[in-house]
This record gives structure tokens, C-alpha cells and sequence, in this order.
């Protein structure tokens, strides 16, 4: 065996451990991730607040530290090993899952890499370490019903996207009509406000924060809120259409391959009909 060959034959090998969960070793090695992934989320929220934890010659709580310093660590081969062992083709590293994959091991590099942020760099700190958070995203590699609902969503995207306009233009009307209403009154101050103002009532939230005080302003309010419980279940009900759709085809893709028989559900494992084991879903666990 040549080395080229070997190279390949190592390149094959981790491809399949990282991405094929059929297989024991890619179950064992998927539940591994996932638990690395939830581990290093719960840490996120039980550590102390600040950039403390980053500096090791201060007072700070080292378990913290050397733990996030594993996880960066860990996740850094993962990232790496799968930007080497996945075909070219298949493009990796600009996939949803890729991004998500680098924006989780950058927090620890950026602080390493600018140790000496002064206080005006604060806030950029803390938003770079909520970054963090991203690895729960990672968990989604391994739903295969995140599959389903991601092709619900591409289908609908028309039909979304005419709904989200038709609303943009609703709150735009809205929003003017409350600002020459109000006169700049009550919070009306500039047009952005007033918009603002009518996404927070069209979606029923309510804040407060900006309200009318003129009795045409308040007829105006009602006929929004009214018109926000009659569109707001839209979306879902579009979604829900979709995803029955889905639901329908992965049952009729599913035929027995003993008895050629279809219709089984998608968590089915044995043919209902036979009692044969039933091929894997088409597609399932892609991580693309």
C-alpha cells in the first residue's frame, strides 16, 4: 500500500467516524461530541462574570480556565480533522455547520491573541465569549428531524418571504400614520420610533414603553393589535404544511426492502408489515 493510498485509506476512515452515525464507533463518537458540546455550554453559564477567568495571573477561578482551555482545545482537532477528512466538493468549511464549528473555538484565541484589551474593549470581550453559545448549534449535526424541518423551511421560503413583506409594509403604514398622529408625542419622536412601536404592538408584546395618547392613536393601536392576532399564527401554519409534506414523502421513501411495502414512520427501525430492519433515512444526518 502506498502512502498516497494510506493517506486516502485515513482520510476515508475519519470522514466515516465524524460524519456517518451508523456505525458504532460514529454513534460512540457522535454521543461523545454531544456531550462535549452540552458540558462546555453548562460551563458557560456556571462561570463568573468579566474576563477574569482569561487571565491566569490574576485572582481567578482556574477550573473555569483550564476547562475552557480542553474545550477549545478539543474543539479545535474537531474542527480541524473534519476540514481535512471531508471531500473538497463538498465545501466544508463555507457550510452552515463549518462557521458555526470556527465561530465556537475563536473566543479563547481572540482573548489569547489581545491579552491587554483596555476597558473601552469590555464589551467586545463579553460578546466574543457569548459566542460560546453556538456550540449548542453543534447539537444539530446530530438531529436528524433538523433535516425535515430545514427543507420545510427552503420550500416555504417564498411564501415567507411575501408574508414577512407584506408585514414589513403594514408596520411601515402604521408606524407613519402613528407618528403624524401623535405629532411627536407620547415617544413618536422620529419615524424609526413609531415603527418600532408597531412591531411591539402587532406582535402583541406590549411593552409600554411608547404609547398613544390621542383618541385617534389608540383606534389606530386597537386595529393593529386586532390585525396582529388575526396574521401572527401565518407563518406557522405554513410551516406546519410543509413539515406534513416532508413528514408524507420520508414515509413513502421508506419501503421495506424484504417486502417493498412503504409507508413506515420515520423512527420506525423494524418493517411493520415483515418485520425486516428497515433501511436508514435518505440523507439523514447530513451535516451540511
Amino acid at each position: 500500500m502506498t502512502t498516497d493510498t494510506a493517506s486516502l485509506s485515513l482520510r476515508q476512515r475519519s470522514y466515516r467516524l465524524l460524519f456517518d452515525n451508523h456505525s458504532r464507533s460514529g454513534r460512540r463518537m457522535e454521543a461523545f461530541w454531544v456531550s462535549t458540546a452540552l458540558l462546555s455550554v453548562v460551563l458557560l453559564f456556571l462561570e463568573p462574570g468579566g474576563s477574569a477567568m482569561y487571565a491566569p495571573g490574576q485572582q481567578a477561578i482556574y477550573l473555569f480556565f483550564y476547562a475552557e482551555v480542553f474545550f477549545t482545545v478539543i474543539f479545535t482537532i474537531e474542527y480541524l480533522l473534519r476540514l481535512w477528512s471531508t471531500p473538497r466538493d463538498q465545501h466544508y468549511a463555507r457550510s452552515f455547520f463549518g462557521v458555526v464549528d470556527l465561530l465556537t473555538v475563536l473566543p479563547m484565541y481572540i482573548i489569547w491573541f489581545y491579552p491587554h484589551m483596555t476597558v473601552e474593549f469590555v464589551m467586545l470581550l463579553r460578546v466574543v465569549r457569548i459566542l460560546r453559545v453556538l456550540r449548542v448549534l453543534k447539537l444539530l449535526r446530530y438531529m436528524s428531524e433538523m433535516g425535515m424541518i430545514w427543507r420545510s423551511i427552503k420550500l416555504a421560503r417564498h411564501k415567507l418571504a411575501m408574508f414577512f413583506g407584506f408585514v414589513a409594509v403594514v408596520l411601515c403604514v402604521f408606524g407613519g400614520l402613528m407618528y403624524a398622529i401623535e405629532g411627536g408625542s407620547g415617544g413618536f419622536t422620529s419615524l424609526a420610533a413609531s415603527v418600532y412601536w408597531a412591531v411591539v404592538t402587532l406582535t402583541t408584546v406590549g411593552y409600554g414603553d411608547i404609547v398613544p395618547h390621542t383618541p385617534l392613536g389608540r383606534l389606530l393601536t386597537s386595529v393593529l393589535i386586532l390585525l396582529g392576532y388575526s396574521i401572527i399564527a401565518v407563518p406557522t401554519g405554513i410551516l406546519t404544511a410543509y413539515m406534513s409534506q416532508e413528514l408524507q414523502r420520508n414515509r413513502e421513501r421508506r419501503n421495506c426492502e424484504q417486502c417493498q411495502r412503504g409507508g413506515h414512520e420515520t423512527e420506525a427501525i423494524f418493517c411493520k408489515y415483515c418485520g425486516s430492519a428497515l433501511p436508514p433515512l435518505t440523507g439523514k444526518h447530513s451535516h451540511k
